[in-house]
């Protein structure tokens, strides 16, 4: 009797069990002969969802698909990297039999030795290893869930793997310890949702998680220093997907993103730079008591970053607001603006001029 094999497993296309799976950035998988076809023939739009692509699409091999097509059909499909595959420690990690002190031993060592080996990396994913860790990061034990999400970071540190870690489930586990894990494990994941982030099509992916964005707004009330500062750095890579600032915005993420700029958390500048670039986060700031105060404060002491995110967001407040204007004038605003003309960084220099031309009446068109 022929052997049936999951849908998964065909290529969209060539409807054949894949040799060589992709990811394309629409976020189907494609084996890469047939994928590679349709790109060759001048197409740039998904196959599946018809949506646009960049004009030299990337694909990114789907080594846990790949591992779990090869374990399926009982046979050894062409490898795309010659490399040994690190069967010992995934085999502690999914035994039974493993005790809890072993499974942290494997667990710490692949953590020391994928920090800086990229080829290792790859062998472990292509292994599959992924889905073996992630069972880690639901453990009711810290210590092993911390060293799980340690070793999920570094595989997350090659592009290649963010897209399939976002594929295998990482997200919704991630998700879950943002909210309930050890203030190391909040810290962490919020780290990895910050590194997931980097690869544009996960923005969205991870923004549209109902509890994503509210466990990141979460935690920077409810975390201690380091985790404060994670969920905002997350939130600043997430929120460049517009939808995700409105997101953040209704989840309160504008006051208590000022009350921690106020409190000295710098990153926060950098969140509310991004929020006030829509509507709804202009008229949030404006609402919050002292919000010119706590900006001007960054423009008088902060780092050149703060204050070039500081100027950033005061223009973009200025632009919609005489009211603004009339307090950043009588805050001294004009003179900081023409101190910084002279200074070092160019986009503060650009920022101050465009500034110090709103607050004398020259407004550019809105």
């Amino acid at each position: 009797m022929a052997r049936e094999f999951p849908d998964d497993f065909m290529c969209p296309i060539s409807l054949e069990i894949m040799s060589d799976p992709v990811i394309l950035s629409s976020g189907h998988t494609f084996d890469r002969a047939s994928i590679q076809r349709w790109l060759d023939s001048g197409h740039r739009t998904c196959p599946i969802t018809k949506l646009p692509l960049p004009e030299h699409p990337s694909l990114i091999p789907n080594h846990a698909l790949r591992s779990l097509i090869s374990n399926y059909t009982n046979i050894s499909l062409p490898k795309s990297q010659s490399c040994s595959e690190p069967q010992a420690p995934i085999s502690i990690l999914t035994s039974r039999s493993s005790s809890l002190e072993s499974k942290l031993e494997s667990l710490s060592q692949l953590g020391r030795l994928t920090k800086g080996d990229s080829a290792l990396r790859r062998r472990l994913t292509e292994a599959g290893a992924v889905p073996v860790v992630l069972r880690c990061v639901d453990s009711y034990d810290p210590g092993l869930q911390e060293k799980a999400l340690s070793l999920l970071l570094n595989l997350s540190l090659d592009d290649d793997n963010k897209v399939g870690l976002v594929a295998e489930g990482a997200v919704n586990r991630v998700v879950k310890v943002l909210r309930v894990g050890s203030p190391d494990c909040r810290a962490i994941a919020a780290t990895l949702i910050t590194s997931l982030a980097v690869v544009e099509v996960n923005k969205a992916i991870i923004g549209a998680y109902p509890d994503a964005i509210p466990a990141l707004v979460s935690l920077l009330i409810e975390g201690e220093g380091r985790e404060k500062k994670e969920a905002a750095t997350a939130l600043y890579a997430i929120s460049s997907f517009a939808d995700n600032r409105r997101r953040a915005i209704v989840c309160g993420a504008v006051p208590i993103l000022m009350k921690l700029l106020d409190l000295g958390l710098e990153r926060a500048i950098e969140v509310l730079g991004v929020l006030v670039k829509c509507k709804e986060g202009r008229e949030e700031m404006e609402k919050v008591d002292g919000c010119v105060k706590v900006l001007v404060w960054v423009l008088r002491n902060g780092s050149a970053r703060g204050v070039q995110y500081a100027l950033f967001t005061l223009n973009c407040l200025s632009c919609y607001s005489e009211e603004i204007c009339s307090e950043l004038r009588n805050e001294g605003v004009m003179e900081i603006c023409i101190g910084l003309l002279e200074d070092d960084n160019d986009k503060i220099r650009r920022n101050a001029s465009t500034l110090l031309q709103t607050l004398r009446g020259n407004r550019a068109p809105r």
